[in-house]
């Protein structure tokens, strides 16, 4: 049976949703907002239908052709005796003053206003891809406002380690002072910071031990000497909404002989990414290089004592608008890399009985190889 997407021609592209959370609107209109809104493509132009609210807000700083009035809309159905009048009505109403029949809407489109306006007769066809696929792809502006947030995350990183240098070790636990140093003491610094560069860093995360062997365990509680300490920062910038990305894994004290060689294999697997990572090179094959490096220096991936441990996750990650995007550097990164991309590379290591080891960079995917953004240093013991 022929697929009804494979020809399919739109109308028009439409997105209710709201720009500060949603990368496809804001990457559409360059412009914030905290309450979904409507945004569509038509023929080429650029519209939003906005509230009063952020009518006059939208006007001076929204990149699109047309911003028109909600309440004026609201007003015309209102004065045609409709009685029910929603985003449906609206869009109907609109669509039908500009013969507007058939839309495609994002994946994440809200699925009961599909149902509403299929039932007013128009064709919702959700994309089966990325919505805006040139988004994967950055401009030299764009890299720059990236750029702009990983020296927020270099900034944190810096003042992360500081903290964590000038602390003292008592009973194998590091102290401020009289004060036991504790993870949260770490990322309220970092957040600080962070906020001084104009970036929101959330989620930060600064695992100590064994809480570094889930890699998305943020981290909690009292820091302790000899042990191995993750710090990943990742802000956004309050202006652009673009992303940074930096993990660092410090020791305060002496590491012992068998995290200083997981720390090298992972340093080791990191250049070899970096010496890789070129367009045409697909993601599947950097990261399955560094896996069968970690296996030849005797790092094993798998399920131990009933949990998994080594290099369970991903090579790498696009960044951009959102944290996490296309393309991956992982077992599903089938896709080849193109000049332009945006993409961490950050192996790790994790055992119940070591901690984790985590190093990220961020770089830009070029012709001939790549071209990192962090500038930040490597190294295991403060």
């Amino acid at each position: 049976m022929p697929n009804p997407r494979t020809h399919f021609r739109p109308d028009a592209r439409l997105i209710v949703a709201a720009s500060d959370s949603d990368a496809n609107l804001l990457y559409a209109t360059r412009f914030f907002a905290p309450d979904p809104f409507i945004f569509f493509q038509h023929r080429g132009k650029k519209h939003l239908v906005m509230s009063d609210l952020e009518l006059d807000r939208a006007r001076q700083q929204a990149h699109v052709d047309y911003v028109l009035s909600l309440a004026a809309v609201e007003r015309e159905l209102k004065d045609n005796k409709r009685l029910v009048i929603d985003t449906a009505a609206v869009l109907h109403h609109l669509f039908q003053t500009k013969k507007i029949h058939s839309v495609l809407v994002p994946s994440n489109f809200p699925l009961g206003l599909a149902d509403r306006l299929r039932r007013r007769g128009l064709r919702v066809v959700a994309s089966s891809h990325a919505f805006f696929p040139e988004r994967e792809v950055k401009s030299e502006e764009e890299i720059r406002e990236i750029s702009k947030a990983q020296r927020a995350a270099e900034a944190g990183m810096e003042a992360a380690i500081a903290m964590i240098r000038e602390s003292h070790i008592s009973r194998r636990l590091l102290y401020q002072g009289k004060a036991k140093l504790t993870a949260e003491m770490v990322k309220e610094r970092i957040v600080a910071v962070a906020m001084r560069h104009g970036c929101l860093a959330s989620h930060t995360i600064v695992a100590c031990g064994e809480q570094g062997c889930d890699p998305h365990e943020e981290g909690h509680g009292t820091l302790r000497a000899h042990q191995p300490i993750i710090l990943d920062i990742f802000p956004r910038s309050q202006s652009s909404g673009y992303w940074g990305d930096l993990t660092r894994t410090i020791v305060k004290g002496r590491a012992s002989e068998r995290l200083k060689n997981a720390y090298a294999a992972v340093l080791a697997g990191q250049s070899l990414a970096l010496g890789r990572i070129r367009a045409g090179v697909r993601g599947e094959a950097i990261h399955q290089a560094i896996l069968d490096d970690f296996k030849r220096l005797g790092f094993e991936t798998g399920l131990q004592d009933g949990r998994m441990q080594g290099f369970f996750h991903g090579t790498g990650h696009g960044v951009g608008l959102e944290i996490h995007e296309l393309p991956r550097l992982s077992p599903r990164g089938q896709s080849r890399l193109k000049p332009g991309h945006v993409v961490t590379v950050e192996p790790g290591l994790y055992y119940f009985n070591l901690g984790g080891v985590r190093l990220e960079d961020l770089l830009v995917v070029t012709k001939t190889g790549n071209r990192n953004l962090t500038r930040f240093p490597k190294y295991l013991e403060v």
